[in-house]
């Protein structure tokens, strides 16, 4: 299949695919900005809801509009991303939040905490993001660049809980296309140009870097680091279960044995402290590498040194053979 029709059919396979498990009656949810990512998502979802009524199989299909209110008229912008859904034929509801912090991740930690609400009232089985290869191409990227970990560098998985992301295969020029063949307006996010006041670094690395990497190492640069996390995500699912393993392995009544923990590899061991110290308490964003060192210098480079403190507000104390986390003292 070749011209305008491409885009559309690809995009209407990538969400059949994805939500192929659900059980008839099931409720999908699609988180749409009004963006052409996830108003093709939309589209997409609409016409597969629909064509799965007369097959047998029916589910339902709603969409759900997050207003963060970081930008002047952004009610406005939710509003008609809502209105654009329900031309497609999806119910939508648009949901105003209140952003905690700066910066992206505070508007994701927002928006995903939204997402699970509207889930949670509607009973929905799944929830469909627009993300695209480009988008996980940029975020492996800037993994590499701030030194992340194994985990960051396995990008966005396509499926998580009931989050699934249909359209990593995809490239940004299919929603596009998809948008245009099918009359669509997207709503394009002046913050995405790279050039607007408020640019995050993802749009400069969208319009500044990515070019520049396609141009002088070649054509398939955002396809090589999609499938560099594919690989890496796999090494890291297998990590996540065996540093859970030596956790429960090392967990005691009064804290962690720290004698368990010397004995574990370094790379199953920070990793095993990483998660003790988000089930503690400690935000996943903002617990940097710098941190899981000194608690793991708590292990291995004990010299009687004082509390490690986390972000959140948590510390991390050796006593006696054993590693304890919880709130820091007032």
């Amino acid at each position: 299949m070749t011209g305008p029709a491409r885009p559309v059919a690809a995009v209407r396979s990538a969400v059949a695919a994805a939500v192929g498990d659900l059980p008839p009656g099931a409720l999908v949810l699609v988180a749409c900005s009004g963006g052409p990512d996830s108003l093709a998502l939309a589209a997409g979802a609409a016409f597969v809801a629909e064509r799965s009524a007369r097959t047998g199989s029916p589910w339902r299909a709603r969409a759900v509009v997050v207003d963060h209110g970081l930008q002047g008229g952004s009610a406005h912008v939710a509003d008609e991303a809502a209105a654009a859904c329900r031309g497609l034929g999806l119910p939508a509801d648009v949901v105003a939040v209140t952003v905690d912090g700066t910066g992206e991740a505070a508007a994701r930690t927002a928006r995903y905490a939204a997402l699970e609400r509207s889930a949670d009232a509607l009973g929905a089985s799944a929830v469909l993001l627009g993300h695209t290869l480009d988008d996980q191409a940029e975020t492996v990227l800037l993994g590499l660049a701030r030194g992340s970990g194994a985990r960051a560098l396995a990008g966005m998985a396509p499926a998580r809980g009931r989050f699934r992301r249909p359209l990593l295969g995809l490239r940004r020029t299919d929603t596009l296309g998809a948008c245009a063949a099918l009359g669509l307006t997207p709503w394009h996010d002046p913050t995405n140009d790279g050039t607007h006041a408020d640019a995050a670094l993802r749009s400069r690395v969208r319009t500044e870097v990515m070019p520049v990497l396609e141009r002088v190492l070649g054509p398939g640069v955002a396809e090589a680091l999609a499938r560099s996390a594919d690989q890496l995500r796999a090494d890291a699912d297998l990590l996540d279960v065996l540093a859970q393993d030596l956790l429960a392995s090392a967990r005691a009544a009064d804290g962690l044995d720290v004698d368990v923990l010397t004995a574990a590899a370094p790379a199953l061991r920070t990793r095993a402290l990483r998660s003790a110290a988000i089930a503690a308490g400690s935000p996943a964003g903002a617990l940097g590498h710098a941190h899981v060192q000194a608690l793991d210098a708590l292990i291995t480079r004990w010299h009687g040194q004082g509390p490690v403190a986390l972000p959140g507000g948590i510390a991390a104390h050796r006593s006696c053979g054993r590693l304890a986390l919880g709130p820091a003292p007032g």
